[in-house]
């Protein structure tokens, strides 16, 4: 049989790897669902969940042996609202009483239409910069579900974990090295207090992933070489308008247009795969050199890019090549690669050893989304004590996006702690230190970076601003 090497460019078939998202991002699903809410825009495409690599479902034990799970949203749109959906399932799946008993947005529509789905009285239904903490503050809360625009994950992950909530967040979660440093921080007093943390990493749950990568680590194709990552979407990102009375409510509503809401789609999609390959090494990388461009958004609002072409390098010497794009194209992949001394792999099901037999992995019957075994996952860890925290590793990969994107927006190389303890906040200062004072009214704009004149590691920092 003829195996083509899965670190070619061969991915058009990678159908198990393509997640909800590659295909909402290339659907006129996404484009209508402009300013229905804080995260509206990026909702679960179901007939991508069918799709998906398989997973396994855990055995179901006595619900009465388990303790409620009382779960909060914070961020009603379409990933919230997707999220609270997934948990419901998960919680019939796992044999435990789940419900979500509070909602909360930047938005009032969205905290209201999100109340309606769930059956949340009004009394629990908050809107406002500060619906956070109102939401996390009702009695008896253990589950809090985080799915506002990436820039606040940070903030309102810290306040989760302060008030002594497990959690399952979205992904990416932060935007820059000063949200990962609150990170970081927050990720070890979560381990502090025993809390449990999932992130939206969901191929970290998948059965395909899972016994791929198991087989890899094992051995089953040597030594890795080189990794190859593709987020390459065939369409471009959805631009839903400039819409709402000040600057802020126009970024906010518009957010994956803007770096300190959304971090670039280098950070908000492609840090799936580039978690893959720091899971596959067991690391995350210390150099990143790279490129890219705005070339179909330019006109629109805004000030991210539409491609990116990073190379990574990890400590033990293994490069990793990672392309993203938002562009319309004809050929497009979502999908990940690994050369090793003894073969090849695609990470999501398939080893093919040199010489020898190709592997894959099968569906089963009883595999199940992986959307849905995350939070399964989430919720079987908290029943029963065992272990998951995974606030480091998702920290980690988006630290890696960052650094990459910085590489590219910059034109220099860019290493690991430079980035980390960078000083440059692409936000507001309360987005740091008090997102509840947030307040409607002006916000900076950016112009969309250009190397040589973005470099937010100079002294000081080269960022200039759009020109009124």
């Amino acid at each position: 049989m003829n195996i083509k090497d899965p670190m070619q460019d061969d991915s058009n078939n990678s159908s198990s790897a393509i997640s909800r998202r590659h295909f909402l991002k290339s659907s006129t699903i996404a484009a209508s669902a402009a300013g229905t809410g804080f995260l509206a825009g990026c909702a679960r495409n179901k007939k991508a969940v069918a799709v998906a690599a398989a997973v396994t479902a855990p055995a179901v034990v006595n619900a009465q042996a388990k303790q409620p799970i009382n779960a909060v949203i914070i961020g009603l749109g379409g990933r919230g609202s997707g999220a609270g959906r997934d948990f419901t399932e998960a919680a019939k799946a796992a044999g435990v009483e789940g419900k979500i008993v509070g909602v909360a947005d930047i938005f009032p529509e969205a905290a209201r239409k999100a109340a309606e789905t769930f059956g949340v009285p009004a009394d629990k239904t908050f809107s406002g910069f500060d619906a956070y903490q109102k939401v996390l503050a009702l009695p008896g809360v253990n589950y809090a579900i985080l799915a506002t625009p990436p820039g606040f994950r940070a903030s309102h992950f810290k306040a989760a974990i302060e008030a002594g909530k497990n959690v399952f967040m979205e992904k990416p979660v932060a935007v820059d090295g000063p949200g990962c440093r609150i990170m970081y921080e927050a990720a070890e007093l979560s381990k502090q207090k025993g809390l449990k943390v999932a992130a939206g990493t969901q191929r970290r749950h998948q059965a395909g992933y899972q016994e791929t990568i198991k087989r890899i680590k094992d051995g089953a194709i040597g030594d890795i070489v080189t990794l190859r990552a593709y987020w390459v979407n065939g369409g471009p990102i959805w631009h839903r308008g400039d819409h709402g009375e000040t600057e802020m409510e126009r970024q906010i509503r518009n957010w994956y247009h803007y770096i300190w809401l959304c971090g670039d789609h280098i950070c908000e999609q492609h840090v799936h795969n580039i978690d893959v390959c720091n899971w596959i090494v067991g690391d995350h990388p210390v150099k990143a050199w790279g490129m890219g461009a705005r070339q179909q958004l330019n006109g629109k609002s805004g000030e991210i890019w539409d491609n990116f072409a990073i190379e990574y390098e990890y400590a033990n010497g293994v490069r990793l090549y990672s392309y993203c794009g938002q562009i319309k194209r004809e050929w497009s992949s979502v999908s990940e690669g690994v050369q090793g001394t003894k073969g090849s792999a695609d990470p999501s099901s398939r080893i093919q050893p040199k010489g020898g037999e190709m592997w894959r992995y099968r569906k089963q019957d009883k595999d199940i989304s992986p959307y849905v075994q995350e939070h399964i996952d989430l919720i079987n860890a908290i029943t029963n004590n065992t272990e998951l925290n995974e606030a480091k590793q998702v920290t980690d990969s988006t630290l890696t996006a960052i650094m990459g994107r910085e590489a590219a927006y910059s034109g220099a190389g860019v290493d690991w702690d430079t980035v980390l303890n960078s000083t440059f906040a692409y936000g507001p200062e309360l987005l740091y230190k008090d997102p509840a004072s947030m307040q409607w009214g002006p916000s900076r704009v950016l112009q969309p970076p250009m190397p040589s004149e973005h470099n937010i590691f100079k002294n000081p920092p080269m960022a200039p601003a759009a020109k009124a």
